[in-house]
């Protein structure tokens, strides 16, 4: 959208907040880049620049506007939305494989040279990928220094920088201020965290969205799905513990009026970036409502459920194979019952944790613990125990990748190869766990019970055929259907 700099000027003249995270704004006069919503007087066009990431307008030597803050807007909804190497790879850098791997594992995870990657990256983005994690580091770095009270040289390790001179020279470049001037700038008051806390960090954070966004589905859906001792709805927010590269972690999420309350606490801080891209994608954060429903709204059947709740998401999860083994345990059986197993699961298998401010106890196992777990010992048919123990092999041994950079259409290849595994749970994967905005499940009881009281066609084939012009938003389409149902998913949980 950078390129088409008339309507560009449009959205920053008029501070279009829906357009933020889309491209960023530099200002030649003031070399400072802002994003379109910008609340200060917009510039004259000809002193403006367009860039489609904050990476590319920092190489271009603009800092980040301390109004508006754009490096802590949305992220564009292109990188949830599409499936191309571009936007594979962009997840992979928000999950914090470059930090972790550098580039060469961001190409393997891949399957393209580095060369290729990074000439992609600059290609649509202006940036490569070094330059779009340091990005990346610096809004990190910036969270843990006005949130917390650690000190600057543990904020530059937990941000994953080399060094406290690259973190210092970074900030300073990024934001126009030393580290010190940012935590300045904040409130103080902050807990200072010591290792009698058990070296666990507490951090509370906004996490941003583009407006509108109805909570109803979306926190109703994960509360009563919730596996027990993993997930839990506890005044007025949903809690679950997150399994993360460095340790393990717990978060509480808020639904607000104009943004989603977040608090981390987490056994390294180092994980920070990476917790919140995954409750950011969880959450369905980036995407463009207003593009959703304003497609769904051109058909006449579904256009009075959009306007009646507008800016559905779709539920996510922050663990695809955790989901690939719930959707395998809810296959022909209640919410209720496919808690229940899930249940044993985590009791049996789960890394025991420790929550002091709620009843979460448990991780989530991972396949590799599933995989050696005895199949006689799972309490449902021989058929669905071959199933789930073909699955967890298959995921422990990297035959099957489900992560954020993973191939859509592969991997429903793959998963269609394993014995009981067919079209209802495959795209439930592909909506809720790959994040595919396409995936469709018309055989679900749920989307065929609202298609029967709509007037809409009751059968897959028909179904299918009528639904292609919801494309490519269809998973939302199917929010917008259960949501007719009388069930606990459409509602939120009693505070």
């Amino acid at each position: 959208m950078h390129e088409d700099v008339e309507r560009c000027v449009r959205a920053v003249q008029s501070k279009d907040a829906r357009f933020d995270g889309w491209f960023f704004t530099g200002v030649v006069t003031t070399g400072i880049y802002c994003r379109p919503s910008c609340p200060v007087v917009p510039p004259k066009p000809e002193n403006m620049r367009f860039y489609p990431s904050a990476a590319a307008a920092q190489q271009a030597g603009f800092r980040a506007c301390k109004r508006c803050r754009p490096d802590a807007s949305p992220g564009s909804p292109q990188w949830n939305e599409r499936a191309d190497v571009v936007a594979r790879a962009m997840r992979l850098i928000a999950d914090g494989v470059v930090d972790r791997e550098g580039v060469p594992g961001l190409a393997s995870h891949l399957g393209y040279s580095t060369r290729q990657i990074e000439r992609q990256l600059q290609a649509e983005l202006g940036a490569g990928p070094l330059a779009l994690a340091r990005a990346q580091r610096a809004q990190t770095a910036r969270l843990l220094i006005e949130t917390s009270a650690l000190p600057m040289g543990d904020v530059a390790f937990a941000a994953g920088f080399a060094s406290i001179r690259a973190f210092n020279d970074t900030v300073r470049e990024v934001f126009a201020l030393s580290p010190t001037q940012l935590r300045d700038r904040v409130a103080r008051g902050h807990p200072a965290v010591t290792a009698a806390e058990e070296s666990v960090a507490t951090l509370s954070l906004r996490l941003p969205f583009r407006a509108p966004l109805c909570p109803d589905n979306l926190f109703g859906h994960l509360a009563a799905t919730g596996v027990p001792g993993v997930e839990e709805w506890r005044d007025g927010a949903y809690r679950r513990t997150l399994r993360l590269p460095n340790g393990h972690g717990i978060v509480t999420l808020r639904p607000l009026p104009e943004h989603v309350a977040c608090t981390l606490s987490l056994t390294d801080v180092r994980d920070l970036t990476i917790a919140i891209s995954r409750c950011r994608r969880m959450l369905d954060l980036d995407a463009d409502p207003v593009a959703v429903d304003d497609l769904l709204r051109t058909d006449p059947v579904l256009a009075p459920l959009v306007d009646k709740a507008p800016g559905r998401r779709v539920p996510r999860t922050v663990d695809a194979a955790e989901f690939a083994v719930r959707a395998v345990l809810g296959q022909q059986v209640s919410t209720a019952a496919a808690r229940t197993h899930a249940a044993r699961l985590v009791t049996a298998h789960g890394r025991p944790i420790n929550d002091p401010d709620g009843g979460l106890t448990h991780l989530f196992p991972d396949s590799v613990a599933l995989a050696e777990l005895d199949p006689a010992a799972l309490a449902f048919p021989q058929t669905r125990r071959t199933t789930l123990m073909t699955l967890v092999e298959a995921l422990a041994a990297g035959e099957i990748d489900l992560g954020v950079g993973s191939d859509w259409t592969e991997a429903r290849t793959r998963l269609a190869a394993l014995p009981g595994v067919g079209p209802w749970t495959i795209e439930t994967i592909a909506m809720r766990a790959l994040g595919d905005p396409d995936a469709f499940i018309p055989g679900d009881l749920g989307v065929r019970v609202a298609a029967r009281e709509l007037g809409l066609p009751a059968t897959p084939a028909a179904l299918t055929k009528r639904s292609a012009a919801w494309r490519p938003w269809r998973a939302y389409a199917v929010q917008y259907l259960w949501a007719t149902g009388d069930h606990a998913i459409n509602r939120l949980p009693a505070a």
